[in-house]
């Protein structure tokens, strides 16, 4: 499966379906983008700095680069604005907004600004760390929110929920960009550009040394 293929049904997992040019697009300019220099398109700028925070909590530092390292904060900017329909759009950012709404009240914070890493990842395990039972009553209110969305354009979510919906889309979109960037692809997982010799009967996880394919 070529680089193309694989971010086309990497998309398409996420319940979108991608014009793969643009995709491609978006994971180039991510790539030469300075982010020192970095204003948001979608979000706002404290909204930016907010997300670096988040994307590394949800991948931070290890034997490999930070999420942000990988300019993942810059893809998320980015796919929100270029990619995700107008709805999806919106609720992105009402979800986004119940986050740091919530964050700001559980921290006794005034500003967005003021907002401590250590704030974001209580707020962040408050979100995720439920129950399975709890996921799914929470699943099932999105999935009731989302066709209510589509079809009379309102609906409303509980705080709760909202900052459910949001942690959880954004750790998908944040280890879907790290997988898909340059650097994951070709020394994290196993890569070969150039396909070398077929070994027929070889064990895969030798052959591969215990990595996914990078493609």
């Amino acid at each position: 499966m070529d680089r193309r293929k694989a971010l086309k049904n990497m998309g398409l997992s996420l319940g979108y379906v991608v014009a793969t040019p643009t995709l491609l697009s978006i994971v180039q300019s991510c790539k030469t983008e300075k982010v020192l220099e970095w204003t948001p398109d979608f979000f706002t700028k404290e909204q930016g700095e907010i997300l670096i925070s988040l994307v590394d909590l949800i991948l931070p530092a290890t034997d490999t680069p930070s999420a942000s390292e990988l300019q993942v904060h810059l893809f998320i900017d980015k796919f929100s604005k270029e990619v995700m329909p107008k709805e999806q759009q919106d609720v992105f950012k009402t979800t986004f907004n119940a986050f740091t709404k919530t964050a700001l009240k559980d921290s006794g914070k005034e500003s967005l600004g003021d907002i401590t890493t250590a704030n974001l990842e209580m707020s962040l395990s408050k979100a995720l760390k439920i129950s399975k039972g709890q996921q799914k009553v929470n699943d099932k209110a999105i999935a009731e929110y989302n066709r209510s969305i589509a079809n009379n354009g309102s609906g409303t979510l509980s705080d709760d929920v909202a900052c459910y919906a949001f942690a959880s889309k954004l750790r998908g979109l944040t280890i879907w960009g790290y997988k898909t960037s340059e650097y994951v692809g070709e020394k994290v997982l196993a890569y070969l550009p150039i396909p070398g010799e077929y070994i027929a009967c070889g064990n895969v996880e030798e052959l591969t040394q215990n990595k996914a394919w990078s493609l």
